[in-house]
């Protein structure tokens, strides 16, 4: 990765292959409603916030597609993939450039990658941060209070109460609408 960005957004690899399937539930869900969920390839919250995550995620009722690897499926509430089937879709590994550019994304809960950052501000996707470590903490900064293009949880802790709360924001209010309009300054 170049200081300036993912060299892919300016010269994109191949089409990487879809084998979970998202791109083809995505189109099944209506504009702008779905939840993604991506920590990236070596950041994952702590396993007690990974259940409230997930416990947020089936109160807000909102569809969702979280990246997870299946290790971590354990750390889930009990019963939390079976009760969830016709919400949302829990897949090891997703082809997020793709899903971020899909008009049904109307969220990304993120760490704040500069990767996942970039991919999301080009997809103008507003984005809810729990950033994990390194740049990630400024990089939720920026994003929630610098270019109000998303929100930060309250001391990077995420809760039921936190997760529902600001999905419906981003989701279902006039400041949510303004952050999927924003432009970076």
């Amino acid at each position: 990765m170049s200081p300036f960005g993912p060299l892919n957004l300016l010269c994109p690899p191949p089409s990487q292959p879809d084998s979970a399937g998202c791109l083809e539930w995505l189109d099944h869900q209506a504009h702008g409603e779905v939840v993604y969920i991506g920590f990236g390839t070596f950041a994952v919250p702590p396993p007690a916030e990974l259940a409230e995550l997930a416990e947020g995620l089936e109160a807000s009722g909102a569809p969702f597609l979280w990246s997870l690897k299946e290790k971590f499926w354990t750390l889930l509430p009990a019963g939390f993939l079976a009760r969830t089937a016709g919400q949302g879709l829990v897949v090891t590994w997703t082809p997020q450039l793709r899903v971020l550019e899909h008009p049904a994304v109307g969220v990304f809960v993120t760490h704040c990658g500069w990767k996942s950052v970039l991919e999301s501000l080009t997809s103008s996707v507003p984005m809810v941060c729990r950033s994990i470590l390194a740049d990630q903490h400024i990089n939720a900064r920026a994003i929630s209070h610098v270019w109000k293009i998303g929100l930060a949880f309250p001391n990077n802790t995420m809760t039921k109460d936190e997760v529902t709360k600001a999905l419906h924001v981003v989701l279902k209010t006039a400041e949510g609408k303004k952050m999927k309009e924003g432009h970076v300054p």
